[in-house]
């Protein structure tokens, strides 16, 4: 694999210990990363990450020190995966059922998180002219999931802050690009998927007939950051078996 302009093999991902953060941990450790995980609950990514920290990627100064902490122990940041997010309880639902601090949650995590991150390592990769920013957004970031309004606005968002990035730092050598999974049998959808009634419902809409498994969408994210597609940037790379092409 060829890492990114810079030399450094330092990746962080965020929500390291569980799901596609876990699996991504794994995959880029197993392509010669030096991989950070940081979550707010670490333990289950020690033996996977080089590094686990515990990091809230909305408080400001947990990300700030966390980023730090990164840089100064495994060396500069190339590549950050901002992973970490959450779906919203079953109470974030369509907009006028949707308590506001509900929705503030879910934006909180899934924006806001995204941002901060991305904010406390730009400065470093503008310093060495390079770097690699890459979001897990959702296929819902660009087809509304019914019933899910706080979840579906906050994927775009995460998309749309992705593509800016991208506009706004690629003269500089920094690319930007988002995994937009579907459906991912995780932690987080676990209560659902494990219930066959569901299930059936869910793989009846997408076309090869299945779930993906979370090592699936860390392929992805390993492809975009071996840099072997350097001249992607403010791309949605979209893996979800076909069904946001119906």
């Amino acid at each position: 694999m060829t890492a990114e302009p810079g030399g450094t093999r330092v990746a962080v991902v965020t929500g390291g210990s569980s799901g596609i953060g876990l699996a991504t941990c794994e995959r880029l450790s197993d392509e010669g990363f030096t991989v950070a995980a940081l979550d707010v609950k670490p333990d289950d990514a020690a033996g996977v990450a080089a590094m686990t920290l515990r990091c809230d990627v909305t408080g400001e100064a947990d990300v700030t020190t966390a980023m730090a902490t990164v840089a100064e122990r495994l060396g500069p940041i190339d590549v950050l995966v901002n992973n970490a997010g959450i779906t919203g309880s079953q109470a974030a639902a369509r907009c006028h059922e949707t308590p506001v601090e509900e929705w503030d949650r879910v934006q909180a995590v899934n924006v806001r998180g995204p941002f901060l991150c991305s904010r406390a390592v730009l400065p470093s990769m503008l310093a060495r002219g390079s770097g690699h920013i890459i979001t897990i957004a959702s296929v819902a970031g660009l087809v509304a999931f019914p019933g899910r309004c706080a979840y579906t606005a906050s994927k775009g968002a995460a998309l749309m802050l992705t593509r800016s990035i991208a506009v706004d730092y690629a003269a500089a050598g920094i690319r930007a690009n988002a995994v937009c999974p579907g459906m991912v049998y995780t932690p987080m959808t676990s209560w659902r998927l494990d219930q066959p009634e569901l299930r059936a419902e869910v793989e009846a809409r997408i076309p090869v007939g299945r779930v993906a498994s979370p090592g699936e969408i860390a392929d992805a994210v390993a492809l975009l950051a071996s840099g072997r597609l350097s001249y992607m940037t403010g791309h949605p790379l979209v893996v979800d078996g076909g069904m946001s092409a119906l």
